[in-house]
């Protein structure tokens, strides 16, 4: 291993290793605000995960469709390039 490969393979460890020091202190997170926020904040975001996941659904049947004209389009070549060899 070249020198200046073992060096930046050092740097990036020591430079992910910073960051699991930074966050080593557990207790001091304190997490009380957010689960104190109220229901309304709750049903915010509540709302804001049912609109994501609402939308992956015309997502989906649009991906369905791209695929299923992708096949048929490759399936046509086929049949076109096997009936213009023959």
């Amino acid at each position: 291993m070249k020198p200046i490969t073992a060096l930046n393979t050092l740097f990036v460890l020591l430079a992910s290793l910073s960051t699991a020091f930074a966050s080593a202190a557990a207790s001091e997170v304190d997490t009380s605000l957010t689960y104190n926020s109220g229901i309304l904040v709750l049903a915010f975001a509540g709302f804001l995960a049912l609109v994501v996941v609402v939308q992956t659904v015309p997502a989906l049947i649009s991906l369905y469709g791209m695929i299923k004209g992708a096949a048929e389009a490759a399936k046509e070549k086929t049949a076109r390039a096997s009936v213009q060899s023959k």
